[in-house]
């Protein structure tokens, strides 16, 4: 390795730190924030089904602390995730051609939109399926149910924050086929793996009967296919203009 080589990763470094740092720096903010809020918010989710039909209860000093925490870290996180975004894009444009470079920031807008989309869809539908699912085995059973207020809140986020990640699906695949790391073919070969995973995922997070898991893995295998389709859009314009550069100019 040269020393313009050296140089250049000592730099590379040094700029993914400042972006962490600055990254971190929001997140703090936000967590602030979200403690703030978290007293309102909560007061709000346990006013709506399901939580309005139960008793809640905290089994621990610290159950409180870690609830409101709970909150604080989830605002702090939605509120630093355009921020991250923005970052991951920054650090990785001096690679793209400038034309990328404005296409890919667009990116960014419809990633926050996708997650909120993630998020609601696993609050209104996933997780009051698998409430209530859960709920019902209780009873049958005929156990009191007791729940404590931060295992209430664990057991959603647990639910809902990972479907907002997969709703992120359409922008990850969009942007990796525009940095030409991914393509519509390698797409079409993995699909049946993409089908399988995403229907043991909306098994594993609803009660286990058919209808339901296939209310949550028809969305989820909608969203691969537009990811599909969006990544062949991206490409045919990729192919398109490689094809009159080559007219122009030359084969690269």
């Amino acid at each position: 390795m040269t020393t313009n080589e050296e140089m250049s990763l000592v730099e590379h470094l040094g700029e993914l730190r400042k972006r962490i740092m600055w990254v971190l720096v929001v997140l703090v903010i936000g967590m602030v924030g979200g403690l703030i809020c978290a007293k309102p918010i909560i007061r709000y989710l346990k006013n709506i089904p399901p939580a309005d039909s139960i008793s809640w209860n905290v089994f621990s000093p610290w159950d409180a602390l870690r609830l409101y925490m709970n909150f604080g870290l989830a605002v702090g996180i939605l509120i630093t995730l355009p921020v991250i975004l923005y970052h991951v894009w920054a650090f990785v444009k001096p690679g793209l051609r400038e034309a990328e470079q404005k296409a890919s920031i667009i990116y960014i807008p419809y990633a926050f939109l996708l997650f909120l989309v993630g998020l609601s869809f696993g609050y209104w539908v996933v997780f009051p399926m698998a409430f209530y699912f859960t709920s019902s085995i209780s009873r049958s059973l005929e156990i009191t149910e007791m729940y404590g207020a931060a295992q209430y809140f664990t057991f959603m986020f647990n639910i809902i924050l990972p479907l907002a990640i997969v709703f992120e699906m359409p922008i990850v695949v969009m942007f990796l086929t525009k940095i030409r790391l991914l393509n519509p073919k390698r797409l079409h070969k993995f699909r049946r793996y993409a089908y399988m995973l995403l229907v043991i995922l909306a098994t594993v997070i609803t009660p286990p009967d058919a209808i339901s898991a296939i209310l949550v893995a028809l969305p989820l295998i909608v969203l691969y296919e537009f990811s599909v389709f969006m990544s062949g859009f991206i490409y045919r314009k990729q192919l398109a203009k490689d094809a009159e550069w080559e007219r122009e100019f030359g084969p690269k």
